[in-house]
């Protein structure tokens, strides 16, 4: 049997970390302010909101590559195996969450959340099931424990049609950023009825719904992607020599800072260009020759090879740690310090319901993910004797 193709891009483990971990500062900052906690504000500037749309960019970046490199390889996309292979990936823990936050979380003294328990209603439990998370937010429904995978119902609803449009558009570039201006256009069409008709709750659902959805991160993330692929035409020679550059990362980064820090009023594409800097940044990172070992060690491809559930579990592991903290009279978070040292033990908590998770759920799915893949990425692209297989 031939061996198959593998896929492998360094540093983008620790990014899935990073992002994860920004999210983990918001949500405990959230989780104390929704228990009635008075608290020490972590002065980050990163907020969640951007942490998930790193997410996004990154699964643009890397389900795009991989779809025009199975493509390039065999000749097309198979849809089918793909869904298979997200539905291994996705559906084994998404669907455990959801058990847990419906049926086993508030049946447990210690993760009772009464400020919210109402909620938790047989249409909220359909949506969820059906990967329509971010409908449920859209009707003002907070479900403890699991209102946080409204990003995991985006990325399947962008799953469910990246594939056929990857294979049934030949001109894949005019694809991708057609899907850009259509997503930014009807955006602009929506807020224009919803501001007009503002009573109207359906527009306010469809409005906040296609908000959410933000393909066009994804789409963005494409097109570096789409860029990389196709390495050898001239004119993406030429952009490569330019993009793949560490001063154009830096100054990514730093106009990222600054548009959060100052909070700039960027009307409708402020998403669109923080998720093309963001591009910018994931493309060093994961082509730059000096950089390829700046987010490479054991710690961090551990860490965001379970990122996956530590942004699942995470608001479970806050409640957890606040609860026990405050009951062993240690919960100090009137101080920065106290702040600091809630934050590490739940972040390490975290980290061990991952990583349980990780190696007793996930990787028995994830190895089967091979019987479905002719490019292999990520775990399964690495060789048995590599670390973390």
């Amino acid at each position: 049997m031939n061996e198959k193709e593998k896929v492998y891009f360094p540093n983008l483990n620790g990014m899935r970390f990073f992002a994860a971990f920004v999210v983990i500062v918001s949500h405990l900052e959230q989780s104390l302010f929704l228990l009635g906690y008075k608290y020490k504000p972590i002065p980050i500037i990163i907020t969640a909101e951007l942490g998930v749309l790193l997410f996004f960019v990154l699964s643009g970046f890397l389900i795009t590559y991989l779809l025009l490199s199975e493509e390039n390889k065999t000749g097309s996309i198979s849809i089918k195996q793909f869904y298979i292979r997200r539905i291994l990936r996705i559906w084994p823990l998404y669907y455990t969450l959801i058990l847990l936050a419906f049926f086993v979380l508030p049946n447990i003294g210690l993760f009772n959340m009464p400020i919210l328990n109402e909620n938790k209603t047989p249409f909220s439990l359909l949506l969820y099931f059906f990967f329509l998370p971010n409908l449920v937010l859209a009707y003002d429904i907070i479900i403890p424990y699991i209102s946080h995978s409204w990003s995991v119902g985006v990325e399947e609803q962008f799953y469910l049609i990246w594939p056929v449009l990857m294979k049934l558009f030949k001109k894949k570039l005019v694809i991708l950023i057609s899907v850009i201006v259509v997503y930014i256009g009807i955006k602009i069409g929506l807020r224009y009825i919803y501001f007009s008709w503002e009573s109207n709750k359906t527009i306010y659902l469809i409005n906040y719904f296609w908000d959410s959805f933000k393909i066009s991160a994804m789409a963005i993330g494409g097109i570096f992607a789409y860029l990389l692929h196709k390495k050898n035409h001239p004119i993406h020679i030429l952009l490569i020599k330019y993009i793949k550059s560490i001063p154009l990362m830096i100054i990514s980064l730093v106009v990222v800072f600054v548009i959060v820090f100052f909070n700039l009023n960027i009307p409708v594409i402020k998403m669109e260009i923080n998720a093309f800097l963001f591009g910018i940044i994931i493309f060093n990172m994961s082509t730059n020759e000096k950089l390829d070992k700046f987010l490479e060690n054991r710690i961090l491809n551990y860490l965001g090879k379970i990122s996956y559930g530590l942004y699942m579990y995470h608001v479970i592991a806050i409640v957890f740690c606040i609860k026990i903290f405050n009951y062993l009279g240690i919960l100090h978070i009137e101080s920065f310090a106290g702040m600091i040292f809630l934050l590490v033990i739940t972040t390490l908590v975290a980290v061990l319901f991952a990583g349980i998770s990780y190696h007793f759920m996930e990787s028995k799915f994830i190895q089967m993910k091979i019987l479905f893949s002719n490019i292999l990425s990520g775990d399964n692209a690495k060789n048995k004797n590599d670390t973390f297989q």
